[in-house]
């Protein structure tokens, strides 16, 4: 590929630079028969709202086929960069198998040219390049209302800056490219989260509560996001006024239970803030549905690949107390692990399934043996494991689908049918209720951070809601909403262990811990343990100051050369 970084946000730059690479000079004098131009798309409606859906076509991180690490690597789920590399799952499937992806895990082999950092930083960057063009057209666009410009321009800088806002969270020090730039090689040595902040405010001043379409952004989101970037900046006080604004909107609440935000039949619920509306069996041969986390199934016949399995870590996390409550402290000590089937196969007569207290949100959340698996039947174990020895005796289970929802969901024109419909869920209200429970903690308000994250642990308590072997729960669930806080570092500690079991391998736990400034401290707690168990752990290592943020691709550094000098330079210590 000629560029990485889009100049000037045209779309068609990485075609040009295609043919531009093949030599097809020549070529690029003449417009194709049957295809148009972007100046003529934004001089037409109907060519502008095609420019801003192909900028929310990259919600989804994916967009490329080249190579079969663009998919995975480029997944707005996060399911390397946040679940993976934050101890909620291992690599999974073989040691041999998309090898890459361990260095994300064990931090300690990370370089530039690791082949999935590229797909990240070029999908994101794609975004940004499809937003601006849609905001040029919307801008310059003659026979439309004032206040539909401002919508339309709302929901392209909203893109904008949740494509920025990603990169930013991802690669720490990343340019920020508007759609005045002539010139894209403008560094990245600026704070861009002011920047971020303002395409946030202007989308959250023209964007309805309610849009005309499940899944363009809303005036919900875009406030959300304004909230969560000040989260980063510990401006606790501003990030409270926003979330207040979504809480008190009244137009979001919680699901019944749990399991109805990974559930493909429940789509653009009121618990979803943003939400990428995936679709399979429209000619599309999968690639409009799940294609980031395609691999991420169990080894199971009829499906791929058997990666990002649940870490032994995280399964420990579930563990609760007599009275329901977590193990904050001494969940992970040695010799007390939820015990699994590691060791044996499936046939062994001698398995019996753990019996100690846990949350119910465990058996949504990751796959066991003994325990129901949606409708596919009770996990076998190791027959659904590529190989246990390596990663672990556990599958993921958030982005599947029931087999009975085979017909509707899955796609039946591709190989396999792990591409779903299975809406992905970027944001939801319990997110939101939690970063808003540790806002209060941060400010003092210990009430109020209370009746917040316990509205969460409710939720999780209704009977309803837990996974049922026959008419019996599958297994002991025993959980309760905290008693009033004791102190500001017990709450802290309450409210960001809930975080982990609410949102377990959703993508978030590695940016919660760089956030909160413990990346250093708990990825290293977790290798001392983690290693016992999986051998491939022993040389891992998290250097503090330097593995919060991943390298910049080296390709994008050398191509960011002006007048002789780069303008992109890499994170420290790479």
């Amino acid at each position: 590929m000629k560029k990485i970084i889009i100049r000037k946000g045209k779309i068609w730059a990485v075609i040009a630079a295609l043919f531009f690479w093949l030599g097809c000079e020549d070529f690029l004098d003449t417009q194709p028969y049957g295809t148009t131009s972007l100046r003529t798309l934004s001089q037409q409606t109907s060519g502008a709202e095609v420019l801003l859906i192909a900028a929310y076509s990259q919600l989804d991180g994916v967009s490329e086929s080249q190579g079969n690490h663009w998919g995975p690597s480029g997944a707005a789920s996060n399911w390397i960069f946040g679940s993976i590399a934050g101890g909620d799952a291992y690599k999974g499937s073989t040691v041999n198998d998309q090898a890459p992806i361990t260095s994300f895990e064990i931090h300690e082999s990370l370089n530039a040219n690791n082949v999935y950092l590229i797909p990240k930083w070029t999908m994101y960057f794609k975004g940004i390049a499809r937003a601006n063009d849609a905001l040029e057209a919307f801008r310059s666009l003659n026979g439309i209302s004032d206040s539909f410009r401002k919508m339309r321009m709302a929901e392209a800088r909203f893109l904008r800056g949740f494509y920025h806002f990603e990169l930013r969270k991802i690669f720490g020090k990343v340019p920020y490219l508007d759609e005045m730039l002539d010139d894209t090689r403008v560094g990245n040595q600026d704070n861009i989260l002011p920047k971020i902040q303002d395409d946030f405010s202007y989308a959250s001043a023209h964007l309805l509560k309610t849009m005309e379409q499940p899944g363009r952004a809303t005036k919900g989101a875009a406030q959300a996001y304004l909230g969560i970037t000040k989260m980063w900046e510990q401006d606790w006080s501003s990030a409270k006024i926003y979330f207040d604004s979504v809480i008190t909107s009244g137009r979001y609440h919680l699901n019944p239970t749990y399991h109805d935000n990974f559930n493909a039949e429940v789509r653009n619920s009121p618990e979803s803030i943003l939400e990428v509306q995936l679709s399979v069996n429209d000619g599309g041969q999968g690639s409009n549905g799940s294609s980031g986390d395609w691999l991420n199934y169990p080894f199971a016949p009829g499906y791929c690949c058997g990666f990002h399995q649940p870490s032994q870590n995280l399964v420990n996390a579930f563990k609760t107390d007599a009275t329901g409550l977590p193990l904050l402290d001494s969940y992970n000590d040695p010799g007390t692990d939820v015990s699994s089937d590691e060791g044996m196969i499936s046939a062994d007569p001698s398995f019996t399934p753990y019996t100690g207290n846990l949350d119910p949100r465990l058996d949504w959340t990751v796959g066991r043996r003994g325990i129901p698996y949606l409708d596919w039947g009770k996990h076998p174990g190791r027959d659904w494991i590529r190989n246990q020895d390596y990663a672990g005796p556990y599958s993921p289970k958030k982005n599947v689908i029931y087999q009975s929802q085979q017909s509707e969901y899955a796609d039946n024109s591709s190989w396999i049918t792990s591409f779903n419909a299975n809406n992905l869920k970027l944001l939801r209200y319990a997110d939101l209720l939690l970063y808003t429970s540790e806002a209060e903690v941060e400010l003092g308000n210990l009430t109020n951070a209370l009746e917040l994250v316990n509205k969460v642990r409710a939720r999780a308590a209704k009977p309803e809601g837990f996974v049922m072997d026959g008419t019996v729960p599958a297994a002991t669930y025993r959980i309760i909403e905290y008693p009033p806080f004791p102190n500001q570092v017990y709450a802290r500690e309450a409210v960001r262990f809930e975080r982990r079991l609410e949102l377990g391998m959703e993508g978030h736990r590695f940016f919660d811990m760089v956030r909160w400034g413990i990346a250093a401290e708990e990825k290293t707690a977790y290798f001392e343990v983690e290693k016992t168990k999986r051998i491939y752990l022993a040389g891992a290592a998290f250097k503090k100051g330097v593995n919060e943020y991943l390298p910049i691709p080296q390709i994008a550094i050398d191509l960011s050369y002006k007048n002789g000098k780069k303008t992109l330079f890499q994170n420290n210590g790479y």
